[in-house]
């Protein structure tokens, strides 16, 4: 019985969900963000060039994910730092708790259940979401909003960007320290002897 009541709850949960709360199921909280970006800039609010946002002045949207992503680049933004932003705001947090209450994401990691892969299944066949809320950017038609999300590459926090810094400085020492001999000459590898 409890079985059948959480089924017909997501079914019927089914019809009160948006775009984004389907772009959370498909792929997480990135997946918001960027059907966010790309609804944002269809309907010209933003425009992505290389791999920064950029508002444009005219804001149509009703939407709190999308009015987080606006106010994430006041100016121009990268765009992973606009990923990273709105991914730990609030409106995102809110939808990651409704999707729990509803029992379409579990409660502690944060994984689609069995009744949200479902939900997500049904509306994908229907045909009723744009595809790159269900498969993320890769489908968008090439251009700048493709390339720029495509190419959004997450920086690791914490021990994970301390760690590339210094592999990159040991690059650069390392480089330097073969380039030359220890004396400023040259090195070949023999020795110089005087009589």
């Amino acid at each position: 019985m409890t079985r059948s009541w959480g089924r017909r709850r997501a079914q019927e949960a089914g019809g009160a969900l948006d775009r984004y709360a389907y772009a959370f199921l498909a792929g997480g909280r990135r997946r918001v963000v960027e059907s966010a970006v790309v609804a944002l800039t269809e309907q010209g609010a933003l425009s992505l060039r290389a791999t920064r946002l950029r508002p444009t002045g005219a804001v149509q949207s009703t939407h709190a994910v999308e009015y987080a992503v606006i106010a994430a680049c006041p100016r121009s933004k990268r765009v992973q730092e606009v990923i990273d932003t709105v991914g730990r705001s609030q409106p995102l947090d809110d939808l990651a708790r409704q999707l729990v209450c509803l029992g379409l994401l579990s409660g502690r990691r944060r994984r689609t259940t069995r009744a949200g892969r479902r939900l997500l299944a049904a509306a994908a066949s229907e045909g009723s979401l744009p595809r790159y809320v269900v498969e993320g950017p890769a489908v968008l038609a090439t251009g700048p909003v493709r390339h720029g999300l495509l190419s959004a590459t997450p920086i690791p926090d914490g021990l994970g960007r301390t760690l590339r810094r210094m592999g990159k400085a040991l690059d650069d020492d390392h480089r330097s320290s073969t380039d030359s001999a220890p004396g400023g000459g040259i090195g070949c590898g023999g020795s110089s002897g005087g009589d």
